[in-house]
């Protein structure tokens, strides 16, 4: 059985101060982050490393913190899973919120190609290299990524709703 303290042991010798913050998860799921700029070497390495053998590239996500400082506002995770030992890993790597930008995954992973274009799609994060980065679920002539949070969730000026049906008290409601 491969076990995270291996895993860990062998991403730390190979990568060094490029990795950090390691930790388990629920269900013993070994958490890390990574350097940007060492993302398509990790990959290369959790998939081709004799031990760890991290073949299946399960799914990969952004997420944008605009709360952050500039260079760590975006980031991306992704989802391995070694079959052989039935073990899954997951590590996430920061972007700058003025150019969010990584290497592409799809010269490893194929199944990196849709995956990335939803991450263009939704939060305009570019994957250098890849095959064709365009729009997949909205349409082309959106100019605007709409999982950034940078766009209120509700319209303030809505007068067909009453949050106390949402579980929410109105701010400034005279409802009573």
């Amino acid at each position: 059985m491969l076990e995270n303290s291996i895993i860990k042991q062998k991403i730390e010798e190979k990568f060094g101060e490029s990795v950090k913050g390691f930790t388990e998860e629920s269900f013993g799921l070994l958490t890390f982050e990574v350097d940007r700029s060492k993302v398509m070497d990790l990959l290369r390495f959790l998939r081709d490393d004799e031990t760890l053998r991290f073949n299946f590239l399960t799914t990969l996500c952004g997420v944008h913190y605009p709360d952050n400082e500039v260079e760590s506002q975006f980031a991306m995770v992704y989802h391995m899973h070694n079959w052989m030992d039935n073990v899954r890993i997951r590590f996430k790597t920061y972007l700058n919120g003025e150019n969010p930008e990584v290497e592409t995954a799809t010269k490893l992973f194929l199944t990196a190609n849709w995956m990335e274009r939803e991450a263009y799609d939704f939060y305009g994060i570019i994957f250098t290299g890849h095959p064709d980065l365009r729009r997949i679920l909205n349409m082309d002539e959106m100019v605007s990524f709409p999982m950034r949070k940078e766009f209120p969730l509700e319209d303030g000026g809505r007068t067909d709703k009453d949050d106390r049906y949402f579980g929410r008290e109105p701010q400034n409601s005279n409802l009573n």
